[in-house]
């Protein structure tokens, strides 16, 4: 079994955002393996472990700090890593970073053929989850997403996704694209072997020329989304803050009548 899992290098959440030129700012120290990817990464490795043999690939779009989200992926124990990193993806809508990643994920594919591409539910940066999708349409392929658990037999994948008023079972044949929840499982910890091993591995980096994708079809220039404003949230100017000395219920009470809210 062959599996391909996207990972993206995203900014630790607990860290202060800034933005530049209408993007996320980000640096190498402030940043790390996008945390509902490790779901994916499990996923995969889980599927091969139970297959008895396979491999599994790492696939990463980013500038040169995005290698450490692949990095992390070798860490977990993925077999190989792949960081696409090109000057003209910057400013990449979701779109774009679509195309670029099912063009390397052909590149891979028409290689030896991939069984499934796993990606996590969202990026914790943008939490469009909207790639899968548009992955699954650059690609062509099926597409199940946000699945809460995965097996795979006779050629096809099957997931159970949670509604809210709902639990439904899909089916599609292989290959497939398949966005995964958290509640699909826990990812391991990198052992130590494993981290000393994924300092050293080799990691394939591509350029858009390795993967024939034209520059003006990707970047800020082919976005069809554009960042207008982003500034820091204004402190609140109507806090109004009680000290309870027994009557706090009744004052919440009365506030809450007093702006219709009950």
């Amino acid at each position: 079994m062959r599996i391909l899992v996207t990972v993206k290098f995203t900014p630790d959440l607990q860290s202060n955002r800034s933005f530049s030129d209408g993007a996320v700012t980000r640096t190498a120290d402030d940043g790390s393996m996008n945390e509902l990817d490790e779901n994916a990464v499990e996923a995969a490795l889980q599927l091969v472990e139970a297959a008895g043999e396979g491999e599994v690939y790492a696939l990463t779009v980013g500038g040169p700090d995005a290698v450490a989200a692949v990095r992390k992926a070798l860490q977990l124990g993925v077999n190989h890593a792949i960081h696409v990193d090109d000057d003209a993806v910057a400013g990449s809508d979701v779109f774009g970073t679509a195309a670029v990643l099912a063009a390397a994920i052909r590149k891979v594919h028409d290689e030896e053929p991939l069984d499934l591409v796993i990606t996590g539910m969202a990026a914790l940066d943008g939490l469009t989850s909207m790639l899968p999708t548009a992955l699954a349409a650059q690609l062509d392929w099926s597409q199940l997403t946000l699945a809460s658990s995965l097996e795979v037999a006779d050629g096809q994948a099957t997931i159970v996704r949670h509604l809210s008023d709902a639990h439904e079972t899909v089916t599609a044949p292989l290959p497939a694209v398949v966005s995964v929840t958290d509640e699909l499982n826990k990812p391991r910890y990198p052992n130590f072997k494993l981290i000393m091993a994924a300092r050293k591995a080799e990691v394939a980096t591509w350029t858009l020329a390795d993967l024939g994708v034209d520059p003006s079809s990707v970047g800020a220039g082919a976005s069809r989304t554009t960042v207008v404003d982003a500034s820091e949230r204004p402190p609140r100017a109507d806090q109004k803050i009680v000290t309870d000395t027994g009557e706090g219920g009744k004052l919440l009470a009365d506030f809450l009548i007093e702006k219709g809210l009950v």
